[in-house]
């Protein structure tokens, strides 16, 4: 791919070919996921002191990454991702054509010099390196956050309405999801159409820019040189620590904890050694993936096991005997359960020893009254310590349907809790507008699972009227409609709508 940008023009060593700023940017795209996916699994181990961290991920890597790039910018004249390519960015020079390729070659330090970025440039480029990416990942999250609602649930249930006594921040929410749902996509295409753009006119020689940003800020990707390497070795010498000043102890300036040292010497080496991180990385990584897809994991597990004499489980939950009467005592007594579970046993009754006595003829036993069928009571607030409404759980034969519409799963969605829904009918029930919570709020819907509390309550209220409690205000003040929960647990959705999870099937 280099050589088709050479058919016309002379060999130009210094210019790196498409293929290698492709691989670049591949790999610096997968850094953040690669970390973010590692952070999530440090969480569930310790999400008392992960869990705020993980959720400001982005905000956390851009920060962390504004300094990794701003010292490699300095240092190395590159990215993080480019000088592991070997890639330096450079100024343009404002001459025609952008070239002084005998200069080049005569005096390759003095034009280093000439075309190393200064220090607005590096501002520039780290907007465009840092910014420009954390930016687009923030709009393309809240675009697949907002944009799917209504073009799922449908015109009839808009909530996107500015209401008339509005604040300052519903104003900039509304604005803000306009600016999603009719300017971003456009902005979206335009932007991966220039990058396109700009890519063929790099791979025929008619540009020396690879991206437009990198046309906006005048910089573009070289090749590094020996006059390079051969300042980034200087560079990289141990600066000589200040002796010691007057009034401090011999040594004291020395230490890696002092500040001036800490950031003249350990600080630069530390970021600089993640040169060596990234590689190695690399190798962990492909190496594990070829363990857990080769089948010399599964051998090796499988020899090592082949001689462990394993007990047998013990299964918890194993039906209790019930201990015999006793003879002597009173028959009358409750057998008792015992802590044993049942198991085979023998008997020790001799054949030759005479048959036991039969006790006297106790009187029958009095029948007990037969165990009420179990009624599901409904969750509890323990806020307003009211019932919440809730739809009964799906059962093996039923899990196919939504709990709520009972019908066919449409665009499956879960809930924090586990459930999965239609994504119109959870959604509503959070939002508290589903037609089910509004009929039985009303007092005009019918629960029946709930009917036997409804009548309960009903009883308790001797000074009302039939008639009026059908026209009153229903069940308000008395059961809360599972507004902000899920439907079938009744416990609380974090976020609201936005905690709801599309299910890839």
């Amino acid at each position: 791919m280099e050589f088709m940008s050479n058919l016309q023009r002379g060999l130009d060593e210094q210019k790196p070919s498409l293929f290698e700023l492709l691989s670049e940017q591949q790999l610096a795209g997968l850094i953040p996921p690669s970390l973010r996916y590692l952070l999530a699994i440090a969480t569930h181990r310790r999400p008392r002191y992960l869990l705020r961290i993980l959720n400001s991920f982005d905000e956390i890597y851009a920060l962390l990454m504004l300094a990794v790039e701003r010292h490699y910018l300095q240092t190395y004249g590159g990215g993080f991702t480019e000088n592991f390519y070997g890639l330096k960015r450079e100024r343009v020079l404002r001459i025609k054509g952008g070239e002084a390729p005998r200069a080049s070659k005569a005096a390759p330090a003095l034009m280093r010099e000439a075309l190393r970025l200064k220090k607005r440039d590096v501002w520039k480029n780290l907007a465009i390196m840092v910014g420009l990416p954390y930016l687009k990942r923030k709009l393309d999250e809240s675009y697949d956050i907002h944009i799917p609602q209504a073009s799922i649930i449908g015109p009839q249930y808009n909530r996107n309405t500015l209401p008339p006594n509005a604040t300052l921040r519903e104003r900039i929410i509304y604005y803000y999801k306009w600016f999603l749902r009719n300017v971003y996509p456009s902005i979206n295409a335009a932007y991966y159409f220039s990058l396109l753009a700009f890519n063929l006119a790099y791979l025929f020689d008619n540009t020396k820019y690879f991206s437009p940003f990198l046309w906006l800020v005048g910089t573009r990707i070289r090749r590094m040189g020996q006059a390079d390497y051969r300042a980034i070795a200087i560079a990289e010498q141990t600066p000589v620590p200040p002796t010691s000043r007057p009034g401090t102890r011999p040594g004291q300036t020395n230490s890696i904890w002092h500040p001036a040292t800490f950031l003249s010497v350990v600080y630069p080496r530390l970021l600089s050694s993640l040169r060596l991180l990234l590689p190695t990385s690399i190798f962990a990584l492909k190496f594990l993936e070829w363990w857990h897809a080769s089948d010399f994991a599964r051998q090796l597990s499988r020899k090592a096991t082949e001689g462990l004499d394993l007990p047998p489980p013990i299964v918890s939950g194993m039906p209790m005997k019930k201990a015999p009467h006793s003879i002597s005592g009173d028959d009358n007594k409750t057998p008792q359960m015992t802590s044993r579970p049942l198991k085979p046993t023998t008997n020790t009754v001799s054949l030759s020893s005479p048959p036991p006595t039969q006790s006297p003829a106790s009187p029958p036993p009095v029948d007990s009254p037969s165990p009420q069928p179990h009624k599901p009571t409904p969750p509890i607030s323990s806020t307003s310590h009211l019932p919440i409404l809730t739809v009964p759980a799906p059962t093996p034969q039923t899990s196919s349907l939504c709990p709520i519409c009972l019908g066919a799963i449409q665009t499956p969605t879960s809930a924090q809790t586990g459930y999965v829904f239609c994504y119109a009918c959870i959604f509503k029930w959070v939002d508290g507008v589903h037609e089910r919570q509004e009929a039985f709020m009303a007092h005009g819907g019918g629960e029946e699972r709930w009917g036997e509390e409804e009548d309960d309550d009903d009883d308790d209220d001797e000074f009302e009227s039939p008639d009026e409690g059908k026209r009153g205000q229903g069940r308000e003040g008395k059961w809360e409609s599972g507004k902000g929960r899920c439907a079938v647990t009744g416990r609380r959705v974090l976020g609201g709508t936005d905690g709801l999870r599309r299910v890839m099937v």
